[in-house]
């Protein structure tokens, strides 16, 4: 009896303590989810690498915004290239007068309008820790990438020359131990189609892999209706084809990530339509305007657009106890030919004053069919870096870095006018750069709120640079035929920047940044058009830039508000002046230029069903060389006042620098049976823009708005993830010049017309 007492008594202890744990277990599951669900309904903490180390961007001491996930995705979509990111972040714009490749960066009004081959750009492009100097590497198409950042100000300490506006950096998705894979397609307007695909996931315990491929199509879609050149749907198409294959070896104290991509572009070049804007205006409905979909060229069926890119890059890491060495290869190789109708008409008015030939649309001073090509280019980097992961209060980073590139352009004229495209010019110019930097940053952290960080580089650049013209276009002119120049420009700086970060509070960081960078000289030697080499030189252009910032979190995690205000100075900047009467481009530099702005970037949860992201920036450019000219365009009312033939351009703001940007995107979402409906919305605006460094009433770019709309549902299921979505490009159908060619007409680069389109996406886990 007393056995089963006690056993008894034994139970019922065992069975309170039991449900006191059970209690316990629930109030502690119950608050684990209740801490689960506040941490969902905040913003998700956005890792960056602009220090070339993983942190929070709101602890970073630099203006920094980011794309990725859906947003990435929605303004990406419609095949469209990688100047979709055009007015996409607050003081960042692009444009090209290639079309899908060559795109040109400008970053607080700051830019390179040059389209030669080999033209430097003061905004650099980083892709997978490898810089893309040459303008033809920056048009990589963009697909299963993880994030995009976008750096503003000058990058010179951490990443060296030819970053004084600042930097845009693309981080591609990683291999990595967990099976990942999807498949998405498009298709839309002018039967547009968009695949893409990738497959990841361990194959031993240290080794894993991605690949990724890319397939995107166009039918030709825009009539040619010269007189004697009619033709149908000959203009606008394209194949883009592009792969990345990446494995990646994850060992105890050792990684080793290896990279390869490669691009194979068919399609035609950007299309000009000549005379399409109307003298006196800078609106469409001039008389070679008829639509995005008609052109009136001679030489339509000739145009052409082919790029061949591959490359290769190795990234070796070592932990070494307090240190962490870093080695960074890069192969990048690139081909390329581009043949056009530049003058966008047909005839000329010479050809019909001597001989009766037919001309038009309205006035074509000169025909201009030409093409450039890229036979030969190879660049390769070498990046040596040692970082300390002290647990004190200092940590600093030094490392050396070497870059070589040998490039070789081929430029050729024709006559379309009496010999249906026969060769009338060629020339070749050959260039080899090497530079090599040594560098170093420190952070130190004065207090537990105050940080301060210094960086210094040393740089070395030196140019080889010889061109030679083999047939001129103007012999009949008095132009020599055989003409070489050659030219070897070097210069050497020390790059710096002092930042320091203070935290208010645990949701709010002060910064304050001053930095300098520059851009190292720059050859220039278009001389098909030229009476001599063509050759011209720009020094080296420096930036001295000073701006102030906040970081915020806001409304308990679930707001973002970052801000900036931000001063320079640019010493001999360089500039080029495209075009004009004489069909040339020559290099510049101007004495002074002085900018000021600022910046705004926000995004709220404001329920659980709603976000939405909006920015905003300012940006004042002006030039400030009282004895600066440039020559005149050949058919518009420049405004600029005019001294012996030729436009003043002291007080003028800089080509392609709107003064506002602003965006706007939100998304609303509803659960829906056992998946979730979802609507997103985006809108971009930026400001009227010069197209040249003068400045007239037909080469200022009007006002632009785009917006776009994707709805779509999204379903899961154990293994499998799903999306069907419908979606709109340019929703309002704006059409307007964002770009022109001055030198013979008022031809016009015309924006992306409304585009429809549907899509469905299948992810794999």
């Amino acid at each position: 009896m007393l056995q089963i007492k006690k056993s008894a008594v034994a139970f019922a202890v065992q069975l309170a303590v039991a449900t006191s744990m059970s209690s316990l277990a629930f109030q502690v599951s119950a608050e684990e989810q209740d801490q689960e669900q506040v941490e969902e309904s905040k913003l998700e903490v956005i890792q960056v690498t602009a220090r070339k180390r993983v942190e929070n961007a709101q602890e970073v001491p630099v203006a920094i915004s980011a794309l990725q996930g859906e947003t990435l995705d929605a303004l990406n979509s419609g095949a469209m290239d990688i100047r979709f990111m055009n007015a996409r972040t607050p003081s960042l714009t692009i444009e090209s007068s290639f079309g899908r490749t060559f795109p040109r960066f400008y970053m607080r009004g700051l830019g390179n309008s040059d389209f030669d081959l080999n033209a430097s750009q003061p905004v650099s492009l980083v892709v997978d820790d490898i810089v893309q100097e040459n303008p033809i590497l920056k048009g990589f198409p963009v697909f299963d990438v993880q994030r995009i950042e976008t750096l503003r100000g000058p990058q010179g300490t951490l990443f060296g020359r030819n970053t004084p506006a600042g930097l845009v950096k693309f981080e591609s998705v990683k291999p990595s131990q967990d099976f990942d894979a999807f498949a998405s397609a498009s298709y839309g307007s002018h039967n547009t189609s968009d695949i893409r695909a990738a497959l990841g996931g361990g194959l031993t315990d240290e080794l894993s892999a991605r690949i990724s491929v890319l397939h995107q199509n166009r039918d030709d879609y825009i009539d040619n209706r010269a007189p004697g050149f009619e033709q149908d749907e000959v203009l606008g198409g394209y194949t883009d084809k592009a792969m990345r294959l990446q494995l990646l070896w994850e060992g105890d104290d050792f990684n080793a990530l290896l990279n390869y991509h490669m691009r194979d572009l068919d399609g035609k070049p950007v299309t000009f339509y000549g005379n399409g804007i109307k003298k006196g205006s800078n609106d469409l409905g001039g008389e070679g305007w008829d639509g995005r979909d008609t052109v009136f060229h001679d030489s339509a069926s000739r145009a052409d657009q082919q790029v061949e890119t591959e490359g290769y890059s190795l990234k070796l890491e070592w932990e070494l106890g307090d240190y962490t060495l870093t080695s960074i290869s890069g192969v990048e190789k690139a081909e390329l030919f581009s043949r056009a109708d530049v003058d966008g008409g047909y005839g000329a008015n010479w050809a019909a004053d001597c001989c009766g030939v037919p001309t038009g649309p309205g006035s074509i001073a000169f025909d201009s069919e030409t093409s450039d090509g890229i036979p030969d280019h190879e660049q390769f980097t070498q990046e040596i870096r040692l970082a300390s992961n002290f647990d004190g209060n200092i940590n600093y980073q030094v490392g050396v870095f070497y870059f070589d590139e040998d490039l070789t352009i081929e430029s050729f004229a024709y006559d379309p006018i009496f010999s249906n495209g026969d060769v009338t010019g060629h020339v070749k110019q050959w260039q080899e750069t090497t530079a090599w930097a040594v560098f170093g940053s420190v952070d130190f952290d004065v207090t537990d709120r105050l940080q301060v960080t210094a960086g210094m580089r040393y740089s070395d650049d030196d140019k080889e640079y010889r061109n030679e013209r083999f047939m001129s276009p103007l012999s009949q002119f008095g132009a020599p035929d055989s003409v070489t120049g050659e030219v070897n420009p070097s210069d050497t700086h020390v790059s710096w920047d002092l930042s320091a970060t203070y935290q208010y509070n645990d949701d709010m960081n002060f910064y304050g940044r001053i930095a300098d960078g520059f851009r190292a000289p720059s050859v220039q030697g278009r001389n098909l058009f030229a009476f001599d080499d063509g050759i011209s030189v720009a020094d080296s252009e420096t930036i001295l830039s000073a701006e102030l910032g906040v970081k915020s979190d806001v409304l308990d995690g679930r707001g973002r508000v970052n801000a900036a205000v931000f001063y320079f100075t640019m010493d001999d900047q360089q500039l080029t002046s495209v075009g004009g009467d004489s069909n040339t481009a020559r290099l510049l530099n101007a004495d002074e230029t002085e900018g000021y702005g600022f910046e705004l970037d926000a995004e709220f949860i404001v329920t659980d069903n709603l976000f939405v992201t909006f920015s905003s920036s300012y940006n004042h450019t002006e030039i400030k060389d009282g004895s600066l000219s440039v020559p005149l365009c050949a058919n518009c009312e420049v405004t600029d006042p005019v001294v012996d033939g030729r436009a003043m351009i002291d007080g003028n703001s800089l080509p392609h620098a709107p003064e506002w940007i602003h965006t706007f995107t939100a998304r609303w979402s509803q659960d829906l049976g056992d998946g979730e409906f979802y609507v997103f919305t985006d809108w971009s605006y930026r400001d009227e823009i010069n197209f040249f460094l003068y400045e007239s009433t037909e080469f200022t770019g009007e006002s632009l708005l785009e917006g776009g709309v994707r709805t779509g549902y999204m379903w899961e299921t154990d293994t499998n993830a799903y999306e069907v979505a419908l979606f709109v490009r340019n929703l309002t159908d704006e059409q307007q010049a964002i770009g022109a060619v001055d030198f013979t007409n008022n031809a016009a680069i015309v924006n992306e017309e409304r585009f429809f389109g549907g899509e469905i996406k299948v992810s794999f886990f």
